[in-house]
């Protein structure tokens, strides 16, 4: 049997935009950049169906989060996590964001959590990677 993981979590943006305009084309450009992924069909590490964003905060009264959600499972991404991650960072590269957490679920070596925080207010496209940190969460089922 195929070993199987599963990988999802969220990218955030804080909504420090002035006016919707500009709102607007901060969530345009994080859309494009999840658009302009490949297909599912094509078996990429990324892919643009993995990617979905719920309604604007600005919808919803007070909230001042904009989150991008995405997941996807796969046959072991732990062969593959170095490009998986590189693919990730390069995708994060071109979007606005404040922090993106990556959560990957395996059977055999337990859940990591990976958490990408802007290192200003918030990262704009074209600017560093952000810092990086890594938590390894096992869970024994022994009894």
């Amino acid at each position: 049997m195929a070993q199987e993981s599963v990988v999802y979590g969220c990218i955030t943006d804080m909504l420090f935009a002035r006016d919707l305009n500009e709102f607007d084309s901060r969530r345009d450009n994080n859309q494009l950049v999840t658009a302009l992924l490949p297909a599912a069909e094509d078996w990429p590490l990324l892919c643009r169906e993995m990617f979905s964003a719920p309604r604007p905060a600005f919808d919803f009264g007070d909230c001042q989060t904009d989150v991008i959600h995405f997941g996807s499972s796969y046959k072991a991404i732990e062969h593959e996590w170095d490009e998986w991650l590189r693919q990730f960072e390069n995708m994060l590269h071109k979007m606005y964001w404040v922090s993106a957490t990556v959560h990957l679920q395996t059977a055999y070596n337990g859940t990591h959590t990976f958490v990408w925080q802007a290192e200003e207010d918030f990262h704009a496209p074209g600017q560093g990677a952000g810092k990086l940190r890594c938590e390894w969460v096992r869970e024994d089922t022994l009894g």
